[in-house]
């Protein structure tokens, strides 16, 4: 069993949510088909000193929820190359198009943890990320 794991934090509390499916060694999703997206990359935009918009593509999306955790992680692997350690989401937009999947996904930056309920450790995300086989930045 994989587990899509990404670590928010409500009212000082770690809590994990996430997308799982059963996966074999050969990338298929047991219970829906082959899985074989294409991350074709990402945009991203400072719009302030820690509120940076993220504009990513692919194809092969199962559905909005795929587009968006390559946002996710896009977002985690900027925070971290700016040195700080954490994020929160803002919002995202996603947009499908003859199986072109766009998501634009707006988080800010911070060296301490943020305010607000959709918050994420950008260490941890990464690491999720790479386990996924999710590009980052």
């Amino acid at each position: 069993m994989n587990k899509r794991i990404a670590y928010h934090v409500a009212t000082g509390l770690v809590l994990g949510t996430g997308l799982s499916a059963c996966v074999n060694d050969a990338g298929v999703d047991v219970g829906q088909g082959t899985f074989v997206p294409a991350y074709d990359g990402v945009q991203t935009r400072r719009l302030d000193d820690k509120l940076v918009s993220f504009v990513v593509q692919m194809q092969g999306a199962r559905g909005p929820q795929d587009v968006e955790d390559y946002a996710e992680c896009a977002a985690a692997q900027y925070t971290l190359i700016r040195g700080y350690g954490f994020a929160r989401h803002v919002r995202t937009q996603v947009e499908n198009n003859n199986d072109v999947w766009v998501a634009d996904a707006v988080y800010t930056i911070s060296p301490a943890l943020p305010d607000g309920v959709q918050k994420l450790d950008a260490e941890v995300v990464v690491a999720n990320c790479r386990h996924q086989g999710i590009p980052t930045v």
